[in-house]
């Protein structure tokens, strides 16, 4: 993180470790940093650190501020530089700035559960068939989970619970389970008494 060390004596080897956005420095006790010192005033600069290095700026201090000796209103700083508020000097030991973004790991979703017979199961309720599927992130869903939004006049339209887009109902899957010898049986039986044969009378 940027840094400048106060190398005045009697506040010597005192850091100002800056925070992102602006640092106020001055004589006020109340400033984020504040310098006990004749010659700094009340408010006497701001250290504003971004991603673009540290700007310093002047606050209409009364003995001024200054970077290698000349005087500034604003100025970027560098690292090596020396900065005299007043009498007070500070030596720029970083102008660096260091930003954690924490990583975030989404969990990955679990693939669906598809039994024997072809029927696929609802994520969020493991004994429920799901019955819709998103037209844009293809959830599988079951009645319960999709939003239904009725249309005044109209069908329903119904919605994801993730993305909020347009689902379809699944087409069931049906599957011919293979007939036992006594289900043919029972079959030709009743195709028998369906369909009589007529007997023509003579």
């Amino acid at each position: 993180m940027a840094k400048l060390l106060i190398k005045t004596e009697g506040l010597e080897n005192r850091t100002l470790e800056l925070r992102f956005g602006v640092n106020h420095v001055g004589r006020d006790p109340e400033s984020d940093f504040p310098i006990d010192h004749p010659t700094v005033s009340t408010s006497h600069c701001e250290l504003v650190l971004s991603a673009e290095g540290v700007l310093l700026r002047d606050c209409d201090s009364t003995n001024g501020t200054f970077v290698n000796g000349d005087p500034i209103k604003e100025a970027w700083l560098l690292p090596g530089q020396t900065v005299n508020l007043g009498d007070v000097e500070l030596f720029v030991e970083s102008t660096e700035i260091n930003i954690s973004i924490p990583k975030y790991e989404r969990e990955r979703p679990k693939p669906p559960v598809v039994l024997e017979d072809g029927v696929v199961l609802c994520k969020r309720h493991s004994q429920v068939p799901a019955t819709f599927k998103c037209t844009h992130c293809n959830e599988l869903m079951c009645n319960g989970c999709v939003h239904v939004m009725q249309l005044k006049g109209g069908q329903p339209l119904f919605l994801c619970p993730l993305c909020s887009h347009k689902c379809e109902p699944l087409q069931a899957v049906k599957t011919q389970k293979k007939k036992t010898f006594i289900g043919f049986l029972q079959d030709t039986v009743k195709l028998r008494f369906r369909n009589p044969i007529k007997r023509e009378k003579y």
